[in-house]
């Protein structure tokens, strides 16, 4: 499993503002129930697999609190638990890892090699070579490309810890790492599982949400 201090980021142009060492929230803000509704079907949504999970995760008369980030994110948190994060450009709801440690069935994946888990851990863009290696796991070929409607709850990791379908750009996916348990970093594909395989170079993942970022570090007592 992961050490989950943090680990300084290496320079890089193409750091995220997830990277930071530290990110400030706001005061928490309790939500509208008409909010909260919204924001769990937007989570369903996005994540079917959450279906079965849902209630436990926002119950329906939880009450849920915004917190404005300065890296242009929305974080939710229930409670003292932070939940998911919403980029402000994208309006993309993504979970926090620690939400997708609870529930790492829910939640589309890839996997890196060995090779690239110290670059995700700074901070660094998730580049095709370290998923396309023999180290790395994307979707089987012939997959179905994308959201099948009706079929939405068939998706899943297979034996070889391939996710069963394709995931295309814009999609939020987690990211596993060879031989570690616990996934360690999330983020939105800049580039179609597809064309990665295609390619097998250029740019994946960009402004991850990482093991031991700003994110992960923020106190939302």
């Amino acid at each position: 499993m992961f050490k989950k201090e943090y680990i300084p980021p290496q320079e890089t142009s193409q750091s995220s503002h997830l990277t930071m060492t530290r990110i400030q929230g706001s005061p928490k803000q309790k939500l509208k129930s008409s909010v909260q509704r919204s924001l769990r079907q937007g989570l369903l949504d996005t994540y079917p697999l959450l279906n079965p999970y849902i209630d436990e995760i926002l119950p329906k008369k939880a009450s849920l609190s915004s917190m404005k980030l300065t890296d242009r994110n929305t974080l939710y948190v229930l409670d003292s638990t932070p939940l998911f994060y919403q980029q402000d450009l994208t309006g993309i709801l993504v979970p926090h890892l620690r939400l997708v440690h609870r529930f790492p069935q829910a939640f589309p994946s890839i996997r890196i090699d060995r090779g690239a888990i110290r670059f995700v851990l700074s901070g660094a863009t998730l580049m095709a070579p370290g998923l396309t290696s023999p180290g790395g796991r994307l979707p089987a070929d012939g997959a179905p490309e994308g959201l099948q409607e009706g079929k939405e709850m068939d998706q899943k990791m297979d034996e070889e810890g391939r996710w069963s379908r394709e995931l295309v750009k814009g999609e939020p996916v987690v990211v596993i790492a060879e031989g570690k348990e616990e996934a360690c970093a999330v983020g939105t594909l800049v580039a179609g599982t597809k064309e990665v395989k295609a390619k097998g170079k250029g740019p994946v993942i960009e402004d991850a949400h990482y093991l031991g970022d700003g994110l992960w570090n923020l106190s939302t007592e």
